[in-house]
């Protein structure tokens, strides 16, 4: 178990109190962008559901403290890794990762994972703090004083790595907090 699956599982009784809840509007824009009906939705990092509550998903983390808690919310829940998602190829309508992307290992790996795992047609929506904002250089600054090992992206970079993962790529928001689609093909 790595740093920030322990840290999550510490934190998880705390977390709801601290963290802002989900932008429910920037999460439906993202849902919109998918060239199929969207039914099946699964948040990756999703923690305690802050997100999958908004938009009715599944919860899949691998922190079971954070699981816990989303069960708690009558959220159903699955304990597994981005880096190896335990679903079966073309199974889900939509991905949601939202401010997790920067905790997961070989975001390559992780992204070509949520790419295996849609359908065609299906939508990638990442909400993620961007590097390039005043904000976003202080979060990046301040995660590793957490013990974090946190990799951000701006928006161009987030942009590139999603299409790398094979999806078509699309901008939805800027700003510090914003929002990158990618549609399998």
């Amino acid at each position: 178990m790595d740093w920030d699956v322990r840290a999550f599982d510490a934190f998880a009784p705390a977390y709801d109190l601290l963290m802002p809840s989900a932008d429910a509007v920037a999460l439906r824009k993202g849902l919109y962008c998918a060239d199929r009906d969207v039914e099946r939705i699964v948040e990756v990092g999703g923690g305690s559901g802050r997100a999958a509550r908004e938009v009715d998903a599944t919860v899949l983390d691998p922190a079971r403290g954070m699981l816990e808690r989303a069960r708690r919310k009558g959220l159903e829940t699955v304990q597994g890794s981005a880096a190896d998602l335990p679903l079966v190829d073309g199974s889900v309508d939509a991905v949601l990762v939202v401010d997790a992307l920067h905790h997961f290992p070989d975001h390559a790996r992780c992204l070509s994972e949520m790419a295996r795992v849609l359908a065609p047609g299906g939508v990638l929506v990442v909400r993620e703090f961007d590097r390039s904002t005043r904000r976003g250089r202080l979060v990046e600054r301040a995660e590793p004083l957490f013990g974090f090992d946190s990799q951000f992206y701006t928006a161009a970079e987030l942009l590139e790595a999603v299409d790398a993962a094979g999806l078509d790529a699309r901008p939805v928001e800027y700003g510090f907090e914003m929002t990158v689609v990618g549609v399998k093909k």
